[in-house]
């Protein structure tokens, strides 16, 4: 038990026992960047391992972008070692200087880590914070309730792995405090202020500006996607029902879909079924626009067919039924 246990210590200790996250004893890599956020929840978890007997190692990606890249994981190594743990690095191949680029990455690697420290959770510091720039990100981009219910408490990455995000209800305010109080160093990211990143613009402008409206607006907008993230679970298990209901597959690469089935349901449910149905069918995923013509096609006449689809296909209607067919 840390000798200065503070009101963190037992938040996170509380939240891991209500959302079940982490089961005592196990093996968990906790993804280290330097940052506020990674080391916030390393100490914490350093402070809470005697009463959960994990098995802590830590991870640490290298992109490559910054010149002090290099001196950057040298750094998580030398914290590592201080700390007695094993740590295990990753150094990326050349990357597009992508924010999308550089997370998928970053997940396979973290993933390959966490495979050679025989470790069952990967844990990251991702906070409220994050949370509302993702949900405010997706909104930007349009993303439908899915993009918007941003980051989640855990999901699985792989048959072996979950991927945790214990941090999920602290700022990054809230983080900065802690590290500050427990005279942790932090290594700054000169990245993280670089406006050319759609990300960061959202951090340094758009949301001071939000705060004037409303100071505990990443709070209230991480709570948001709390909140359609349950309501989203609840509508993906109805349109499985109805997609076990009114899907029909003819071959491997072909589906059918009952019209009359899904005209039944509410929109929402239809959409869903819908983008479904398409996405099995199509090289693409497809857009809103594509799923909203294509619901057309539920109470059209018989022989209808839709605009022409990604990969030179059209959605069409026999008798009850709607496929895809081939252009000509």
């Amino acid at each position: 038990m840390a000798n200065d246990w503070t009101l963190l210590h037992a938040r996170i200790h509380q939240t891991l026992k209500q959302r079940r996250l982490l089961p005592q004893g196990k093996h968990l890599l906790v993804a280290v960047s330097g940052g506020q956020d990674s080391l916030c929840l390393l100490r914490l978890l350093l402070d809470l391992q005697p009463q959960w007997g994990w098995v802590l190692s830590v991870g640490h990606c290298n992109h490559r972008w910054r010149p002090d890249a290099d001196a950057n994981a040298d750094y998580v190594q030398r914290l590592a070692a201080r700390l007695s743990l094993p740590c295990y690095l990753a150094t990326a191949p050349p990357l597009p200087e992508t924010e999308a680029a550089a997370r998928d990455w970053r997940y396979e690697a973290l993933s390959q880590l966490a495979a050679a420290a025989t470790c069952t959770h990967l844990l990251t510091g991702h906070t409220a914070s994050d949370r509302a720039e993702t949900l405010l990100h997706n909104l930007i981009r349009g993303s439908g309730a899915d993009g918007l219910q941003a980051l989640s408490w855990q999901r699985s990455l792989n048959s072996a792995l979950e991927l945790v995000r214990p941090l999920l209800e602290v700022t990054r305010a809230e983080t900065a405090a802690f590290c500050q109080q427990a005279s942790l160093e932090i290594w700054e990211d000169s990245t993280n202020q670089d406006l050319r990143y759609r990300r960061n613009r959202i951090r340094q402008q758009l949301i001071p500006e939000l705060q004037t409206y409303n100071p505990q607006v990443e709070r209230a907008l991480s709570q948001t996607a709390e909140l359609l993230r349950a309501d989203i679970e609840y509508l993906e298990a109805a349109a499985d029902l109805v997609w076990q209901q009114a899907m029909v597959e003819i071959s491997a690469t072909s589906l059918r879909l009952n019209r009359r089935i899904l005209g039944q349901t509410p929109l929402s449910l239809q959409r869903r079924v819908m983008r479904r149905f398409l996405k099995a069918a199509l090289p693409v995923a497809p857009n809103f626009e594509q799923i909203e013509k294509c619901l057309l096609l539920l109470n059209a006449p018989n022989r209808s067919a839709s605009e022409p689809l990604p990969g030179g296909t059209a959605a069409q209607v026999q008798g009850d039924w709607l496929f895809l067919r081939a252009l000509t």
